[in-house]
């Protein structure tokens, strides 16, 4: 068999049984999948094990990352239920408006959208999903629509990192590197309606509601892209962050007068006990605010305080003989080196990583706050919770590293992703600058990270772009772009949502609905990129 069908295969089975009618769950769809792709560098490849078994131990710690963060936002909403601040934000939410679309645009585009751009993580999705189910849409629909929304500003997510480090790769010019963003962001400021009014689509009912609501969802989208579109000119740092914190605040506006809005009612839960004074609203949304707060602290760097949440200089070593060589800094940046003697590494910020800052932490506050002390039965609740996406996660990051490695013994050695990736590219020959973004997607629905697509093929991207003639920039940017879009359909994020709203064996659903969304992105990013570029 060809090398190319065994890089294939891994996937294409990944994606049979978790689409298929009876689709087999991600906690043993991924592990199972995992198996297979270690059978094929091992006996069709012939890696050196010692070498796969190193990178299947990283995968493994890499699996705790998102763990973790899942984990901590499933507690944050456990104690925001727990002690009503849940159902308060609701009711002020019904007062802003009780347009579900109102609803949608405010938490599921305009404040997760900010989110991103304070975080990423996949944090937007984890935060925004859980108040739209508690105001009464249905679990399933949102979070198709919230894995669809966390796509647009992903592109410059956690405060840039996917254009600024994600392409450090490359040799770039800060000139080459401020027109790929402006690039990027003029790709997705193109794209943002479609992919809004798609993802819309999928939760909105009755269906023509969406369009007598339309001018109200041109209005919220371009709130957020036109500043973001402006700030890429001048900042590969903030085009989302302060876009989103703009939109967030016009988007409420508009609500509020009921600018292009129709009046309509949604059928939800109400509760008119809830407290609804302005001191009651500010302190039930304690728990968000508090994290937004947070997050922007920790992710300026002008802060100060970033730096300081990464610092690696290890303040502890232990020898773990054949394991390796394991180190904790004073940040509490955990690092094991050298995993069986060789190269493969791994390392995890305790403290960065959006766990325990900020949802940990909010959660505790916010017990605090309410003195609410039933912190063990969140603990216990969150644990439940935990044991379908645990095995989920281990088994993804054990499939991500084993089809992103290459063989440390051969230097011709190339990855099953990259050699997908040139396949693809050889396909369709100088037509790439139209295909470009489904690489990016492409590594993204792998890594589970715009950052991580961007890192592993931007270098491909750029060569495939000199080997054919075509602009750097340009190629560069529709990889950014596709590594966004590829968020809606990343099995990290998938899993991710449906544990904290409690969906049990709809991970394979939920990839079949946002395939169909990513494959309109990507081809209005490809006519985007070729017409205007």
């Amino acid at each position: 068999m060809p090398s190319i069908l065994f890089a294939y295969f891994p996937i294409v089975l990944l994606v049979v049984l978790m689409s298929k009618k009876n689709s087999m769950a991600a906690s043993r769809a991924l592990p199972l999948c995992a198996f297979v792709a270690y059978l094929v560098v091992i006996f069709a490849w012939h890696y050196n094990l010692t070498w796969v078994n190193a990178n299947v131990l990283s995968g493994l710690l890499t699996a705790l990352t998102p763990i973790s963060i899942i984990a901590g936002a499933i507690f944050l909403f456990k104690c925001m239920e727990v002690t009503g601040a849940l159902n308060t934000i609701r009711a002020r939410l019904n007062r802003v408006s009780q347009n579900p679309v109102a609803q949608l645009m405010i938490i599921g585009w305009a404040f997760a959208f900010l989110i991103e751009g304070a975080s990423g993580f996949g944090t937007p999705a984890a935060i925004a999903a859980p108040i739209l189910m508690s105001l009464g849409f249905p679990a399933l629909r949102v979070a198709v629509f919230c894995l669809i929304m966390n796509s647009i500003p992903v592109s410059f997510g956690a405060v840039g990192t996917p254009i600024w480090f994600g392409l450090s790769v490359v040799d770039l010019s800060a000139q080459a590197l401020s027109e790929i963003s402006v690039k990027a962001a003029v790709i997705n400021t193109v794209a943002a309606p479609f992919v809004v009014f798609a993802g819309l689509a999928f939760v909105v009912r009755p269906l023509n509601l969406l369009w007598k609501n339309a001018l109200f969802v041109v209005l919220s989208v371009l709130s957020c892209t036109l500043p973001y579109l402006l700030l890429s000119m001048v900042s590969t740092e903030f085009p989302s962050l302060i876009g989103g914190a703009i939109g967030l605040f016009i988007t409420l506006v508009l609500a509020h007068y009921n600018v292009g809005l129709h009046c309509v009612e949604m059928s939800t839960t109400q509760h008119p006990n809830s407290e609804s004074g302005e001191l009651s609203l500010i302190k039930a949304g304690f728990p968000l605010w508090g994290t937004v707060v947070m997050l922007i602290i920790t992710r300026i760097h002008q802060f100060g305080i970033k730096g300081i949440l990464q610092a690696t200089s290890p303040s502890a070593d232990l020898s773990l003989g054949y394991l390796g060589q394991f180190s904790v800094s004073a940040s509490l940046v955990l690092s094991l080196k050298g995993i069986f003697h060789t190269a493969a590494n791994w390392q995890h910020s305790l403290l960065y990583v959006p766990s325990i800052l900020p949802f940990l932490v909010m959660g505790l506050a916010t017990l605090w706050l309410y003195r609410v002390k039933e912190a063990g039965k969140v603990f216990a609740d969150t644990a439940v919770r935990m044991k379908q996406p645990v095995l989920a996660l281990f088994g993804a990051l054990v499939f991500v590293n084993i089809m992103m490695l290459s063989n440390n013994t051969d230097n011709n050695s190339v990855s099953a992703v990259e050699q997908i990736g040139k396949h693809l590219a050889s396909l369709t020959g100088s037509k790439w600058d139209f295909f470009a973004a489904f690489l990016g997607a492409l590594g993204s629905f792998f890594s589970g990270s715009a950052t991580i697509s961007n890192l592993t093929f931007a270098a491909i991207q750029a060569s495939i772009a000199s080997q054919l003639g075509l602009s750097v920039t340009t190629i560069l940017a529709m990889q950014s772009v596709g590594a966004a879009m590829g968020n809606m359909v990343c099995i990290n994020n998938i899993v991710a949502v449906t544990s904290i709203l409690a969906l049990n064996k709809q991970d394979g659903e939920i990839l079949t609905k946002t395939v169909w969304v990513m494959l309109l992105y990507g081809t209005i990013a490809g006519v985007s990129g070729v017409l205007f570029f």
